[in-house]
């Protein structure tokens, strides 16, 4: 199935946050329908920075490569604010595509961006977004290619604002409305009223953001179609490493950490190597 037929029903999509085809691979394993490719996470993990614009387009693009490579859900990119003008935006949304995105979530953030849940950010104009808007559903090759409009105006303009901006954001092409940070269930519910049933809502769940915690049901009675947890499993992951790290150092063996890993059969097992040599066998000199 699709992502857009997906998306046209009651039941809420859940994407967990990915930031490589590894952590892609396991959230398929588990049952997700769908992966978010966070490029905060790509931040965290490769460069061990904050989500502060560090990230260019064609690392995203190359990230979008290989998890496309090693799983077949759709993949929902994260595509900060198209990298540029209009014209980036068509390049963005071009690469992405052809390196096997199924949906693009375009912010109107001005260059640097920075995380949607920090202070000081700063927006372009609603005419400059619908522009890129426009500009990014040209672009793209197929229907099936969503375009995600994502707005931050809650922590800079207000909420009033921010709700004027998804309207003018719906009225330019967006596929899917995603209103970032709203600091209370008042303001959820309120942007719920405003634009459910005109288009997908999207959610974002940060541990320790300003949005209230709501899980998946609670999103769905709501009215929300689509929620992310863009960056829980680094903050996961990280937690362990520091525990993993400290360990290691202080007794010089994994010996009292081996319940909480993979042997090297059992990550071997999970990324399928023994299927990988079959598969390779069977170009071998000679084989029939």
């Amino acid at each position: 199935m699709s992502l857009k037929k997906r998306l046209a029903e009651d039941r809420i999509l859940l994407a967990p946050g990915v930031y490589d085809a590894l952590t892609g691979l396991l959230a398929e394993q588990a049952g997700a329908e769908a992966v978010y490719l966070s490029g905060a996470s790509i931040a965290y993990t490769r460069f061990g920075r904050p989500d502060l614009g560090l990230v260019s387009m064609t690392e995203v693009a190359d990230t979008i490569a290989v998890l496309r490579d090693r799983v077949a859900v759709p993949i929902v990119a994260d595509a900060d604010n198209g990298f540029g003008n209009a014209l980036n935006v068509q390049r963005t949304v071009r690469m992405f595509e052809r390196m096997g995105a199924n949906a693009l979530q375009l912010e109107d953030q001005t260059l640097p961006k920075r995380c949607g849940h920090l202070d000081g950010k700063t927006l372009v104009s609603p005419a400059e977004m619908v522009g890129k808007i426009r500009a990014a559903c040209d672009a793209r090759r197929s229907d099936e290619t969503l375009i995600i409009g994502r707005t931050d105006a809650i922590a800079v303009e207000g909420l009033e604002a921010a709700l004027d901006r998804g309207e003018a954001y719906l009225e330019a092409g967006v596929d899917m409305l995603f209103v970032e940070a709203p600091q209370s269930l008042a303001e959820i519910e309120t942007i719920v009223q405003r634009f459910a049933g005109r288009a997908p809502l999207m959610a974002n769940m940060i541990e320790g953001g300003r949005t209230p915690a709501v899980d998946a049901a609670g999103l769905e009675g709501l009215g929300f179609r689509f929620v992310i947890f863009p960056g829980g499993v680094v903050r996961a992951l990280a937690a362990t490493a520091r525990d993993y790290y400290g360990n290691l150092v202080a007794a010089g063996s994994n010996e009292a950490f081996r319940d909480r890993m993979f042997d090297f059969d059992g990550l071997n097992r999970v990324i399928g190597t023994a299927d990988m040599l079959a598969r390779g066998r069977r170009y071998d000199e000679g084989a029939g």
